[in-house]
């Protein structure tokens, strides 16, 4: 594998991991907004018993850690094949 090949695969992993990093910190803070609005109502039973549960909240996580782990992994491939190469 021609080395331009490697450095392609290990730059698109570098945005996967930037990506992943971004999408994880945005996720915290929009679950801290979401449960911070729940608070200051007078009803907070969701707040206090979650329930129901609100995927949408830990999707953008969960999106990041999924991104982050396919990062890693192409940069690590793009390593390998360029250590190897």
């Amino acid at each position: 594998m021609p080395h331009s090949d490697c450095f392609i695969m290990m730059g698109i992993g570098g945005f996967f991991i930037l990506l992943g990093v971004i999408l994880i910190f945005w996720g915290k803070i929009e679950k801290g907004a979401y449960y911070d609005s729940l608070a200051s109502r007078t009803d907070a039973r969701e707040f206090l018993e979650h329930w129901p549960e609100r995927p949408r909240v830990g999707s953008l996580k969960i999106g990041g850690w999924v991104a982050l782990a396919v990062g890693l992994a192409l940069v690590a491939a793009g390593g390998a094949f360029w250590f190897w190469g």
